[in-house]
């Protein structure tokens, strides 16, 4: 069975999944990830509190926090950030319709090629979701 608990590292939320026994399974993080937090613990550890904290802080809503976060993704070009932006903010209930549409603004700010691309990247989460990749 799945439920999601999220938990903050920094801009990465891993997702807890429940097995039918009730025990929790945590996702584990992407192995660049992991490797930097095994070698440089009080830095992953400062980072995590960071982004935690900013992640919490202000007035907006998780479902617009998270759309901001893909918009800063996508304008950067960052084709890593925008899969985990697209896959927390899956996670965190965002339609792809929503989604797709930041992309779709992004067209007339950074050009139809870079927004293109981010669409691409957009995708290949969407579908790996799905399982159709």
């Amino acid at each position: 069975m799945r439920t999601t608990e999220k938990c903050h590292y920094g801009t990465l939320v891993c997702v807890r999944d429940t097995a039918p026994r009730g025990e929790v399974m945590q996702k584990p993080l992407p192995s660049s990830i992991s490797g930097f937090e095994k070698k440089h613990p009080a830095v992953w550890e400062a980072f995590a509190k960071l982004g935690e904290a900013c992640h919490e802080t202000g007035p907006l809503d998780e479902k617009t926090r998270r759309l901001v976060k893909l918009a800063m993704a996508l304008g950067l070009r960052h084709e890593g950030a925008v899969h985990s932006a697209t896959r927390n903010a899956l996670q965190s209930g965002v339609t792809r319709e929503e989604i797709e549409h930041v992309a779709i603004l992004a067209i007339t700010t950074m050009g139809w090629p870079s927004a293109y691309a981010a669409m691409t990247w957009i995708e290949d989460e969407i579908s790996h979701r799905d399982g159709s990749k």
